[in-house]
């Protein structure tokens, strides 16, 4: 399987670098292909993206949004980027997959289905 190069906007890697992310999601993110804002691709799971995804493992499908931890909220599916399946999807493009290593030292792969950007505001 072909390595897979992470996008992140430059405000999202600003903040969360900022905030000091667990060493797997940090190493995502040094290695991470960093754009300007507005350059950014609607396929791409961003901060505030809903995400839609499947685990291969169980054939799962799931729909979260991914916030800063603070905002995190699981009743309201709001997922903390530090999570392990936020670190998992930031970054990560409508097609692609990925390994991560969950709690309890298993590994599951995500792949990502759709990706629902949040609603620009009027002039912005």
């Amino acid at each position: 399987m072909q390595q897979t190069n992470l996008i992140i906007s430059e405000m999202d890697f600003v903040r969360l670098m900022a905030i000091q992310p667990p060493p797997d999601l940090r190493a995502e993110l040094e290695r991470a292909i960093v754009i300007p804002d507005d350059s950014m691709k609607t396929n791409i799971v961003t901060m505030g993206s809903r995400v839609r995804y499947t685990e291969h493992e169980t054939g799962n499908s799931r729909e979260i949004e991914i916030v800063f931890p603070e905002e995190a909220e699981a009743a309201a599916g709001k997922v903390s980027v530090f999570a392990p399946v936020g670190a998992a999807l930031i970054g990560l493009g409508v097609g692609q997959e990925i390994e991560w290593d969950f709690p309890g030292g298993s590994t599951r792969r995500l792949t990502v289905v759709e990706v629902i950007q949040p609603e620009k505001q009027a002039g912005h």
